[in-house]
């Protein structure tokens, strides 16, 4: 699964990295966040199909049939290989596509010890994305959420030896893809749902204050020697 990310990339990397044409928050609006957790808002990405968009989005999808938001809770991740066929998310599968943004993820490693975080990044440095679906939840008193779920796959190598899931990291190819409400054939956008290349990734020991989402601050992504 994947239950805690960060992103702390500048405001303009943002804009230019994701093709940005339009977006809900400012630079003034935007703050780094080393420690996000399920619930939260996220970055976001939506397209038409000709531009894309930046907002924010709650983290944990909401079911336009939903009772109330609790069930958001428990959907924070989409598996990738079930992801079109179950009715919670099988609207957004086809219509409601978006990119999560982000610069690094954190995962616990099980140990005789116990649990070690550990943080996976590109080694480039840059902001990539995670495959999510979202939907608009509207309340009985009429407040419309939007909400989220990031979508897991497989362990590719350097995953492995971490946990047996991992977010789907879609290439920058894969991405313009995935966001185009006018691809509808099923099995292409399946086939983009796969463990990224590890050779671009890196993976290091982090402090345990990541633990608590209530730390949040540049300290949680330096590596641990």
């Amino acid at each position: 699964m994947c239950g805690r990310f960060a992103l702390y990339a500048d405001y303009k990397v943002i804009l230019e990295r994701f093709d940005i044409d339009q977006a809900s928050f400012d630079e003034d609006e935007y703050e780094p966040s080393y420690n996000i957790a399920p619930s939260q808002q996220v970055a976001a990405v939506v397209s038409d199909g000709n531009k894309n968009r930046l907002g924010r989005l709650k983290w944990g999808l909401i079911p336009p049939w939903a009772k109330d938001t609790k069930i958001g809770y428990k959907m924070i991740n989409a598996r990738s290989e079930t992801a079109a066929e179950k009715p919670s998310y099988r609207n957004a599968f086809k219509k409601k596509r978006c990119l999560v943004v982000a610069d690094s993820f954190y995962e616990w490693r099980k140990e005789e010890t116990g649990k070690t975080p550990m943080l996976i990044k590109m080694k480039s440095g840059e902001p990539f994305a995670f495959a999510a679906l979202w939907e608009s939840w509207e309340s009985p008193e009429g407040d419309t959420v939007h909400s989220c779920s990031i979508l897991t796959t497989k362990p590719n190598e350097i995953m492995a030896s971490i946990h047996d899931r991992m977010p789907v990291i879609l290439s920058k190819e894969a991405e313009k893809i995935w966001l185009d409400p006018n691809v509808q054939d099923f099995e292409l956008l399946e086939s983009l749902l796969k463990p990224y290349d590890d050779g671009e990734l890196e993976a290091y020991e982090v402090s345990d204050e990541v633990n608590s989402p209530k730390n949040n601050n540049p300290a949680l992504i330096r590596k641990i020697s």
